[in-house]
């Protein structure tokens, strides 16, 4: 490798995209190509980025299999920026396989650490965690050393683990701050500040509504409450949780009532709020009936169901309610959660993460973006869909994730 090669890798690893294209914005050989690709990757350029890293990789004889497989793993980040979460995951596998077995255990841990990402942004958490569980940080630099906190940091946040979300996210901030790359560091800030932020919003009966951070829907959840939470759709009473996320009538019948304790709410009023029925007629009640019947089998092992002469009560078994909701309310809150790391993401992708379908997450998205909360950028198969976060609030109850106890 010549020394204008070395030179520009050097700066690419210090996070000095202009630097290395000083010394390769001319050159078109295999080598070039592929550190112009990153540089213009960490300049936001992603499309030419991507472009460029597959002609590389196809420049690169068939002898060159360790450059070839860089190639593909700068290819496989430059797609989860695009969050073109269906790039064929194997050819990834493939060439951390072939890096492991000539030597390259930075970049084949790098490779490792998209896998993870990926796995953070589709929900898949315990497949995250045992791919962590395999890696030794303090072997690597401090670049990915920051990465792999922020990991460890994102699994955390998901499963309510705060005091081991701060303990990484230390970690992450003193490896940020050896690399010296200032968009690493800007990354782990962000992550500070969503741990910080607002999270969700107690509904408490006599009380007025207020925010918790996560720290507080930790201990909310650590305290026996019965826990009716609309951010996951679900009721929990410590570590029993039974998830409602695919019964959306019999979780907004749990909603209702859990707003409503200790106080019963009539027939009607549960029709008209849960069925949206002008007038609940005997259609409507019997129908009712048959959804209080699923409710109460569901719940039997936090709460009972009761019939009271004017409609229905909800009693917990040991502790008193709480109803959790959203820090900002919208029909939509899942896949503005998706939107609000400021990335621009394709509504395939949006599905993928939601595990929902297509065609329901662009119904969602022309609604937001009647409401102006997201913005198209393209067209056609190009079209991208970007939001901005929501200002001082954290969508981290939002994302996808397996509900603890699960």
């Amino acid at each position: 490798m010549d020394s204008l090669i070395t030179a520009a890798a050097r700066a690419l690893a210090a996070g000095d995209p202009f630097g290395a294209l000083n010394r390769v914005a001319l050159r078109s050989d295999a080598p070039a190509l592929a550190l112009r690709g990153i540089a213009m990757a960490q300049l936001g350029d992603l499309v030419r980025a991507k472009a460029l890293v597959r002609s590389a990789a196809q420049a690169f004889g068939a002898r060159e299999a360790v450059a070839r497989a860089r190639c593909v793993v700068a290819e496989a980040e430059i797609a989860l920026a695009l969050r073109d979460l269906a790039w064929p995951a194997r050819r990834l596998d493939a060439a951390r396989a072939t890096l492991e077995e000539h030597g390259d255990r930075v970049n084949a841990a790098h490779a490792r650490y998209l896998e993870i990402r990926h796995c953070l942004l589709v929900g898949r958490l315990g497949e995250a965690a045992r791919l962590l569980d395999g890696l030794q940080p303090e072997l690597l630099p401090p670049a990915l050393r920051a990465v792999h906190e922020l990991a460890v940091a994102g699994i955390a946040m998901r499963w309510l683990d705060t005091h081991l979300a701060r303990t990484a996210l230390a970690g992450a901030a003193q490896a940020a701050g050896e690399a010296g790359i200032a968009a690493l560091a800007a990354e782990v800030e962000r992550a500070e500040a969503a741990l910080n932020a607002p999270a969700a919003r107690l509904l408490e009966p006599g009380q007025a509504p207020r925010l918790l951070v996560l720290e507080e829907v930790e201990a909310l959840f650590s305290s026996g409450t019965l826990v009716v939470d609309a951010c996951r759709h679900a009721v929990r009473a410590g570590e029993i949780v039974v998830s409602l996320a695919g019964r959306p009538v019999l979780f907004a019948l749990a909603h209702v009532l859990g707003e409503a304790w200790p106080n019963d709410v009539s027939r009607d009023a549960l029709a008209a709020k849960v069925f949206r029925a002008r007038e609940a007629d005997e259609s409507y009640r019997a129908r009712l009936r048959v959804e209080l019947g699923r409710l109460r089998r569901l719940l039997q092992p936090l709460a009972e169901v009761r019939a009271t002469p004017q409609g229905f009560v909800i009693a917990p078994r040991h502790a008193p309610v709480a109803v959790l909701a959203r820090p900002v309310e919208s029909a939509h809150g899942a896949v503005l959660a998706l939107l609000s790391d400021g990335e621009a993401w394709a509504s395939s992708a949006l599905a993928l993460a939601l595990d929902a379908s297509q065609r329901s997450v662009q119904r969602a998205l022309d609604a937001l973006a009647t409401g102006g909360l997201v913005q198209p950028v393209g067209r056609g198969r190009a079209r991208r869909w970007m939001s901005q976060p929501v200002p001082g609030f954290a969508t981290t109850l939002l994302l996808p994730a397996a509900l603890p106890g699960d």
